[in-house]
Order: C-alpha cells, then structure tokens, then sequence
C-alpha cells in the first residue's frame, strides 16, 4: 500500500514539473526553451537583459519613483525579470 502511495505521489510530481517550467518566464529560462547555446545564448541574454531594463525603467517612470526609490525598484525589476 506505502509503495503505491510512493508512486502515485511520484507521478504526480513528475507530471507537475513540466507546468513549472513554464511558469518561470526569466531571460535564463527562455533561453533555456529555445535550447540556445554559446553566442546565441549570449546574444539572447544580452537583448533580454536591456529589454528588460528598458521596460523596468518605463515602471518606474510611470510610478513617478525618483532617487533611490527609483534605483531599488529598477533593480529588482531587471532582476526578477532576467532571473538572475
């Protein structure tokens, strides 16, 4: 009976884990999707990195944020939008 338990909650593990995958939509999980490697990879990077930066910066003008507020919103913007 404990085995069955084991293997039901296994399944459904397994059966969850490709949903979470596409839950993450950073720059480094797009990348990974589309299965880019070397300069396609850095290139991907480097264009999702600044289009992020470019939109954050937008947020934070459209919040009126100044200073450091300003500062720390953008950061964590990029960062959460590149994953890193």
């Amino acid at each position: 009976m404990t085995k069955s338990i084991g293997c039901a909650v296994l399944t459904l593990m397994l059966l969850g884990a490709p949903t979470l995958a596409f839950a993450d939509s950073s720059c480094s999980a797009q990348a990974m999707d589309k299965k880019l490697a070397g300069a396609a990879k850095t290139s991907f990077l480097k264009k999702c990195d600044a289009d992020a930066s470019t939109s954050c910066d937008k947020q934070a003008a459209d919040k009126k944020l100044a200073g450091a507020a300003k500062t720390s919103f953008t950061k964590k913007c990029v960062a959460d939008a590149t994953g890193a």
